[in-house]
C-alpha cells in the first residue's frame, strides 16, 4: 500500500479516535482524567472481545498509540497469559504486556528532564 495512504489511515484513525474525547470535555462536565480512564476500560472492552485487532490491523499505530490501544494490549496481555499460566495470569499478563511502553515512558521523561528547563508560574 502507499506509504501516503498509510499515513492518511494512521492520522485518521488517531483523529476520529480523539473526536469524541473532545466533545465530550467541552460539553459535560467530565475531567479529562474520567474521559482517559474511560478510553482505557473501552479499549480493554473493545480488545477482550476481539474487536479492537481489526482496527489495529488496518490502522496501525493509529489504533495501537491512543488509550484505546493501550487498554487493548492490557486485554491481549492478560488473556495470553491466563492461558499459559492459568488464574495467576491474570495479574502478571497485564504487567508484562505494558511494561515495554511504561519504560520507554519513562525514559523519554527522563530525557526531556534533563534536556529541558521547567519554569516557575
Amino acid at each position: 500500500m502507499d506509504v501516503f495512504i498509510r499515513y492518511l489511515l494512521v492520522f485518521l484513525c488517531g483523529g476520529l479516535l480523539c473526536v469524541p474525547a473532545q466533545i465530550l470535555i467541552c460539553k459535560t462536565k467530565l475531567t479529562p482524567a474520567r474521559i482517559l480512564t474511560g478510553y482505557v476500560v473501552a479499549g480493554v472492552l473493545f480488545g477482550a472481545s476481539g474487536l479492537y485487532a481489526p482496527l489495529i490491523k488496518i490502522f496501525r499505530s493509529g489504533a495501537k498509540v491512543p488509550l484505546t490501544g493501550f487498554g487493548a494490549l492490557l486485554a491481549e496481555g492478560t488473556a495470553k497469559a491466563v492461558s499459559e499460566k492459568g488464574l495467576i495470569g491474570a495479574l502478571s499478563g497485564p504487567l508484562s504486556a505494558m511494561s515495554a511502553g511504561v519504560a520507554a515512558a519513562i525514559v523519554m521523561s527522563l530525557i526531556c528532564a534533563l534536556i529541558f528547563r521547567s519554569k516557575r508560574i
